[in-house]
């Protein structure tokens, strides 16, 4: 199932598939890590539409909602 990085629940991992966004946008996600192919584990989120804090090769991220919308990833549920 394809879902953004919001919809994913605290402690769910899956594989980066899609960044949708222009050149810039896709460049800075990409400098934080967040990469298509590579596996994300969301480690949770702030109340309302805060910063969602992912891990990604053993780093925390925190990036910010709006961000996290676009970055769509594969999980299994």
């Amino acid at each position: 199932m394809k879902v953004s990085l919001t919809q994913m629940q605290s402690g769910e991992c899956g594989i980066v598939v899609e960044i949708q966004g222009g050149f810039g946008f896709i460049r800075k996600v990409q400098s934080m890590g967040i990469r298509p192919g590579k596996k994300i584990v969301k480690v949770g989120s702030h109340f309302w539409r805060g910063p969602q804090i992912v891990e990604i090769d053993n780093l925390q991220v925190a990036i910010g909602f709006g961000m996290a919308k676009r970055v769509l990833v594969e999980v299994e549920r």
